[in-house]
């Protein structure tokens, strides 16, 4: 475990815009790591939508996200990068929740600011609750990680709210309590984007948001400027619905679908990523 969180500072601390999509269960999970990227976003939002079918307004527990850490990281060996809200409550509950994902797998484990019950970052209506409240939930969630490889990421919700200046100074005031990397979520101007490595030193992540609040970006800018993530939280899972639509679209009015590749993943290569001919070697060797 500590190799893959050893691995995924070095790659934060290199700063050169690692592109980072969702997860939001271990079949997405294989997909991102065959198709060669370096990390993987255990994403609330895409746990939420797709497990529960709701929006992303506080519905996911901690239970929930844990049991799908798990669960992701025995299918990839990929870094993790696990979404854990606002810690589910206090800065003892904070304290809790990053027992329960380092055991479950995470090599980073991202917290955030906000009110609870929490919303999508890029919803309206969204409140932070105070500095100082932020700031020792921060504290406790350093104070919790027993390998100290375990990254610790700190968001702040604060621009939508109360400005670009303020959620600056919070992320600096998570920075001094120990956060080793700072995500300013929402910003609405590419000179703000363009501002934030500037101003703060600790590594950052930025949050491309298909559809969202923060213009979309290219990777290689953000790379140049000196970010150490680039995250397409939901890339993949508004990718599958799209897939969904389009595959169940075709067989509602043409009552049949064959096998083909424009609509459908081919069924061997459906087994392939998720390990049939492992599990057949197994077979082999245990009959």
């Amino acid at each position: 475990m500590s190799s893959t969180r050893k691995t995924l500072r070095a790659l934060v601390e290199a700063r050169r815009g690692l592109l980072v999509p969702g997860a939001f269960n271990a079949l997405s999970a294989q997909v991102i790591e065959d198709l060669g990227f370096e990390a993987i976003y255990v994403t609330g939002a895409g746990v939420t939508n797709m497990w529960f079918g709701l929006p992303d307004q506080g519905f996911m527990g901690l239970a929930d996200i844990a049991d799908h850490t798990a669960r992701i990281r025995d299918a990839v060996e990929l870094p993790l990068i696990v979404d854990a809200d606002t810690g589910f409550g206090n800065a003892l509950n904070v304290y809790h929740a990053v027992r329960t994902l380092e055991r479950a797998g995470a090599d980073c484990i991202q917290l955030e600011d906000q009110v609870a019950p929490k919303r999508c970052g890029h919803f309206s209506g969204k409140e932070v609750i105070s500095t100082e409240e932020a700031v020792s939930k921060i504290k406790a969630a350093v104070d919790a990680r027993r390998d100290p490889d375990l990254l610790i990421m700190a968001r702040t919700d604060a621009c939508a709210t109360q400005g670009f200046e303020a959620a600056i100074e919070r992320a600096q005031r998570f920075a001094e309590a120990g956060a080793d990397l700072l995500f300013v979520e929402a910003v609405t101007q590419p000179e703000q984007i363009r501002a934030l490595p500037k101003r703060l030193s600790t590594p950052q992540l930025m949050n491309m948001v298909i559809g969202g609040k923060t213009p979309i970006t290219d990777a290689e800018e953000l790379q140049q400027l000196g970010y150490g993530i680039v995250l397409y939280a939901n890339a993949a899972l508004q990718g599958a619905v799209a897939g969904m639509q389009k595959a169940l679209g075709v067989l509602k009015t043409q009552r049949r679908i064959d096998e083909d590749p424009a609509l459908v993943v081919p069924f061997a290569e459906r087994q392939r990523l998720v390990g049939k001919p492992t599990w057949d070697e197994l077979e082999r060797r245990y009959t």
